[in-house]
């Protein structure tokens, strides 16, 4: 497509100076190239006429405007009329209504049943850092020995969503799993240190 690398590469430099992750540039990238392909032409030659009847074409096909392809069509379009310049095409775009759904939330019994099904410490440990301490995947991924800090009983996350730090409340029953855990397996910079055969040592008995 004429023109379409240039305007990725870009949005790719763009994206990466403000800081935002690859998904967002693969998920922008990704909506923004269908819809060139779909016209023949890069995104911003397209009028507001042609840019709602291909809006209208996602929802119709999708059912919702709240679905992925319709939400970062509009985000993709967004940026890019911002990155060159384009406010009136920015203003033009609809707004995308974000759900409001009530959390889900485990009672004590569920908690529980849902730590100790696993069998290895180690899996019993991982669970109660994402549940308990509200982690995602690769902030606990990421964690090392030097975050945990059992005196105050915090948790240094570090470069977390948004590539911000912060710390969060460390439970004494984590604590209590995390020692022996620590004290088996000998991690000396990764709590985790991702090793193919898990050691007898971590099963509880």
């Amino acid at each position: 497509m004429p023109g379409f690398a240039d305007l990725f590469g870009k949005l790719e430099r763009k994206i990466s100076l403000s800081g935002k992750s690859l998904s967002t540039l693969k998920s922008y990238g990704t909506h923004l190239a269908k819809l060139a392909l779909h016209f023949g032409c890069v995104p911003t030659e397209l009028d507001g006429d042609q840019i709602d009847d291909y809006l209208y074409l996602l929802q119709r096909q999708h059912h919702t405007p709240s679905d992925s392809y319709f939400k970062f069509t509009v985000y993709g379009l967004r940026y890019v009329f911002r990155m060159e310049g384009l406010k009136d095409k920015h203003i033009e775009l609809p707004m995308i209504k974000h759900e409001k759904k009530l959390p889900v939330v485990l009672s004590k019994e569920e908690v529980k049943r849902l730590l100790k099904a696993p069998q290895l410490l180690m899996h019993r440990i991982l669970l109660g850092l994402l549940y308990g301490c509200g982690l995602r995947c690769f902030e606990v991924r990421n964690l090392m020995i030097a975050d945990l800090d059992f005196d105050r009983q915090k948790l240094h996350v570090r470069k977390g969503k948004g590539k911000k730090d912060r710390y969060v409340p460390l439970s004494k029953i984590l604590i209590r799993g995390l020692q022996p855990y620590i004290q088996a397996e000998q991690p000396t910079e990764w709590l985790f240190n991702g090793k193919p055969d898990l050691q007898a040592g971590c099963k509880l008995q």
